[in-house]
């Protein structure tokens, strides 16, 4: 997860081409990057005006009429959506690289757990940047008004739909990560996830992911909204 500031805007043409070409040069040092250290960045807090690029996705059934991370029910009508990192609240602007269109979406769940996806929009959101269809598509997140607070960040390893994989592997990581937690994403079936870690420094939460990911081969920085369930 990489901020940056935005700059003023050039033309609409030359700001897309400009954009994609700036996404395929990133994604691709994120690559090699990825290859030779398998480095996880570290979560900074972004303010006002600052962009984060990379892939959207959307999320509709079976998680409609749930409770969301947040703790609101979750209305895939209303322009919200999932993000790993963001405080709730967070007001985003998302703009599909793809073909220009962009919609504000108001940041209260947690999401999306696939490597190189960085937020999931509502399927109203999706529907008004034309994501539906193709299901997934390039984008640049904008940051317009978050609340103030502090940030505490956890490594997520695992989500399941059976407690017992989750608690299988809660006992297999407790003894050399006592703070660990299983949190529920509630659906039909719920997800269980796992959390290790509770580090309000984004380095050492991105120390920690890398460590994680070495044995495991997967692992997400979240913000570590509720406690364990």
């Amino acid at each position: 997860m990489v901020w940056a500031r935005l700059t003023p805007p050039d033309s609409p043409a030359r700001t897309r081409r400009s954009l994609l070409a700036g996404l395929v040069a990133t994604l691709a040092a994120a690559a090699v990057a990825c290859r030779r250290k398998r480095r996880l960045p570290a979560p900074v807090a972004p303010r006002p005006g600052e962009v984060e690029v990379g892939i959207a996705s959307w999320y509709g059934h079976p998680y409609h009429g749930r409770r969301a991370a947040s703790g609101e029910i979750y209305d895939m009508e209303q322009l919200t959506a999932a993000h790993r990192t963001l405080a709730f609240g967070t007001l985003v602007r998302v703009r599909n690289l793809s073909n220009g269109k962009a919609v504000e979406v108001r940041i209260n769940d947690r999401g999306p757990f696939i490597d190189g996806r960085i937020i999931d929009l509502s399927r109203a959101a999706a529907r008004a940047i034309d994501l539906i269809r193709p299901g997934t598509a390039p984008v640049r997140l904008e940051v317009l008004e978050q609340p103030p607070g502090p940030a505490l960040y956890a490594v997520q390893v695992g989500a399941f739909r059976e407690r017992e994989n989750a608690e299988r592997l809660r006992r297999r990581l407790a003894r050399r990560h006592p703070e660990i937690q299983i949190v529920r994403r509630d659906a039909n079936p719920p997800l269980w996830r796992v959390l290790v870690g509770r580090e309000g420094d984004p380095g050492r939460a991105a120390a920690l992911a890398e460590t994680l990911r070495r044995e495991l081969g997967q692992a997400f920085i979240v913000r570590l909204d509720f406690p364990a369930q």
